[in-house]
């Protein structure tokens, strides 16, 4: 039988055991934090404050600021610490909460995402009802699922991450508590955590991926049918921003947990969570802004109203 050891904190191992990487990983991880606060608590005062920017595409983009905010904030402050501190360790607890609301935030992303694909359909494909249709309760509704569900689902998720066993192995090849590292380390509950993390992760990214695919599938035909060359570029650039962070969420997600844990695929894993714990939280609001006209004049117009303000 297996020796089951109480465990009440364990250690990160962190990106790199080179001491010399540490100073500069926390120099560029705490910029990378910093651009990413500022960039999506910008947008979100921005749409809050601005009145051409008061429409349903803008208020799910709103709430994907918000939750990018605290996904990067679950993850970034602890691993800087660990990159100043010898000790690098976490405690059990703190562990099980990083674990929860990594989760709870990964399936809210993933469905506001899908909720945002089934807004831009609706607004191409059903124009002169879009009005209506996406009202402001309607889209109250809307967001208010992947909340509850992603929070749920979370809870169920954690659970299972509590009833993992371990054996004296403390050392998380991560720099944050996951679930394909401590399963990697863990010596009982292995088999139905592993399998249950797998269903639960391709479930959710099946069905939100084909809402994602099947409302621009639509979309696709509806712009296709369009006679006018205009109408279909201002149709492709409203939905071009939204794929991107489509494109870079999903790949690194499905990457990670849709495949059975290994010494490799943790070590693999490690590198791609960078980006979507760090970089696609910084890279959303500079997607979304880059390659929006009715961002950018928001922008301009908050800029010449702080000018005149001084």
């Amino acid at each position: 039988m297996p020796n089951f050891t109480d465990v009440t904190e364990f250690i990160l191992l962190g990106l790199t055991s080179r001491q010399e990487f540490q100073v500069l990983f926390f120099v560029i991880f705490l910029v990378v934090y910093m651009i990413t606060l500022l960039g999506n608590i910008g947008m979100i005062i921005l749409i809050s404050t601005s009145p051409q920017l008061q429409s349903p595409m803008y208020f799910f983009l709103s709430h994907l600021s918000f939750v990018d905010v605290w996904f990067s904030s679950n993850v970034t402050p602890k691993m800087l610490e660990n990159l100043l501190s010898e000790t690098k360790t976490i405690s059990y607890v703190g562990c099980l909460v990083q674990c929860y609301f990594f989760i709870a935030l990964v399936h809210v992303e993933v469905y506001i995402l899908a909720v945002m694909a089934f807004d831009r359909y609706m607004a191409i494909c059903n124009p002169l009802l879009y009005g209506s249709r996406m009202s402001r309760t309607v889209c109250v509704r809307l967001i208010s699922v992947p909340y509850v569900y992603g929070f749920s689902v979370s809870l169920i998720c954690t659970l299972w991450t509590y009833g993992l066993y371990f054996c004296g192995n403390f050392e998380i090849n991560h720099f944050y508590c996951a679930d394909p590292p401590l399963i990697k380390i863990a010596c009982g509950g292995v088999h139905i955590k592993e399998y249950t993390m797998i269903v639960i992760a391709g479930i959710n990214f099946t069905y939100s991926l084909s809402v994602v695919l099947i409302s621009y599938t639509l979309i696709v035909v509806a712009v296709l049918r369009m006679h006018s060359a205009d109408g279909r570029k201002k149709a492709f650039s409203t939905c071009g921003s939204h794929l991107t962070a489509v494109t870079m969420f999903y790949g690194t997600l499905i990457f990670m947990y849709l495949r059975r844990p290994t010494e490799e695929s943790v070590e693999q894993g490690k590198m791609v969570a960078v980006f979507y714990t760090t970089v696609i939280p910084m890279l959303n609001p500079m997607i979304y802004s880059l390659r929006n006209k009715d961002v950018k004049e928001a922008v301009n117009k908050a800029i010449a109203k702080a000018n005149v303000g001084q």
